[in-house]
């Protein structure tokens, strides 16, 4: 460092103000990342603080760890080092909302339930559900791509990403995308952005796409006697006329862990839109399960809360992507790779392609294995298993991520280099060590 740590202490704490630098034992031992304890916390209350703190870290060689809500950081691969944390959860206002053209510009460190409570004032949502999704930050969900079951019909974080600013790693801000629906053309730069895990910038603010609330919203629960039902079951919904919104499969952990009756599966079907297609919809519905001898209860509104605490705790989570028709293959060597895991759940977006496991209670060594053995298998285009959350030692058995193809590291590392050239942004926590 070119000067001295109480000095870079002094010159953070003018740029953040008192409390936008932490540097007492007990906010940094809370923001530690996998043990490993930052000197200082920031939390900027602007943009033009958050650019200068990165423009300092830049120019200091500091490694500085982006966190929104904190609930990925078990998500990539150990760190050797953290100098910085920078909190975004200052940066928390709605910019700019346009009903009518059903946009929103956010800053980053806005939840999930605070912007859906603004804008349900005139029915409109952000149709996004990843894991303990009402308590994470925007900025996080996208810098993570993370998902849930209503990316069955809306799409993933990036598919609602229409414009970004962020502030690159030397300090400046920049712009990419658009704020309107009709794109510019070029480079997307909000697509790359989503996913990097914070690695080529700071997402600052987002321009989002938003959506009508649906009129109405059915769930039901097709209970099924084993999964080569569920497979059949899932095929005959894509083939039909069917709009699901979610379509989410459950293994006998799961049903249990949403304290529903026991069964070898279930399949949790959402269909959102207008009363009359819903119903129309729900009688089609009851019509193919029968066919496949599947017994359909109706779910209350608060089943999707009940799905997604069960996908938000868990000491480990596993992802799974496949090819959507190998959903049901995937979801059964999920449960052959963790026999006897206590605590283990196992659901699959069965349209999507993308299987989880949540365990709880088991050693780092057999759960290690089973990721190994399911590399063997979903690997490349095949698909790929990731431990989104696991304790330090399981990620330090096991990569996290799992084997990148070598022409694609390389791109990546071009990108890497391109936006971070001296390696400050979540260094090594990425794909492949980036």
């Amino acid at each position: 460092m070119s000067v001295t740590a109480r000095s870079l202490g002094a010159v953070l704490a003018a740029v953040l103000g008192a409390e936008g630098l932490r540097e007492d034992p007990a906010a940094r031992a809370a923001a530690a990342v996998d043990g490993v304890t930052p000197r200082w916390v920031a939390a900027p209350a602007s943009l033009e603080a958050a650019a200068r703190v990165l423009a300092l870290a830049h120019d200091e060689g500091l490694a500085v760890v982006p966190r929104g809500s904190g609930s990925a950081q078990e998500l990539g691969r150990p760190p050797a080092r953290v100098d910085l944390v920078l909190d975004t959860r200052r940066l928390d206002a709605v910019l700019e909302w346009n009903p009518d053209d059903l946009t929103a510009s956010v800053q980053a460190g806005i939840t999930g339930a605070a912007l859906a409570s603004h804008l349900a004032v005139a029915r409109q949502w952000l149709p996004l559900d990843p894991p303990g999704w009402s308590g994470r930050t925007l900025g996080g969900v996208v810098a993570t791509q993370a998902s849930g079951p209503l990316r069955a019909r809306y799409g993933a974080p990036r598919d609602a990403l229409l414009g970004v600013r962020f502030v690159q790693a030397d300090g400046v801000v920049t712009w990419g995308g658009a704020k309107v629906v009709k794109s510019v053309t070029g480079y997307d730069v909000p697509k790359l952005l989503a996913g990097s895990l914070g690695t080529l910038g700071l997402l600052a603010e987002l321009t989002l796409r938003l959506q009508p609330v649906p009129e109405t919203e059915a769930t039901v629960l097709v209970v099924l006697r084993d999964l080569a039902a569920a497979r059949d079951l899932v095929a005959r919904i894509v083939d039909s006329s069917l709009q699901p919104s979610r379509v989410e499969l459950l293994d006998r952990g799961a049903l249990a862990a949403c304290s529903l009756p026991p069964a070898a599966a279930g399949l949790a079907v959402s269909i959102a839109t207008v009363a009359a297609a819903v119903r129309a919809q729900h009688a089609t519905l009851v019509e193919l399960a029968r066919a496949v001898g599947g017994l359909v209860e109706t779910m209350g509104p608060g089943f999707w809360r009940v799905h997604d605490r069960m996908l938000a705790h868990g000491a480990v989570r596993l992802r799974v992507t496949a090819a959507p028709a190998e959903v049901v293959p995937a979801l059964a060597a999920l449960a052959a790779a963790l026999p006897g895991s206590p605590g283990r759940a196992i659901v699959g977006s069965a349209t999507v392609g993308v299987v989880r496991a949540v365990v709880e209670g088991a050693e780092p060594a057999p759960v290690a294995d089973g990721v190994e053995r399911l590399r063997e298998q979903f690997t490349g285009e095949s698909g790929s298993v990731v431990i989104e959350r696991g304790p330090r030692v399981l990620r330090e058995r096991v990569d996290a991520w799992g084997p990148v193809a070598p022409g694609a590291l390389a791109l990546m590392r071009d990108v890497k280099s391109a936006f971070d050239p001296r390696g400050i942004l979540n260094p090594g926590r990425f794909v492949g060590g980036l």
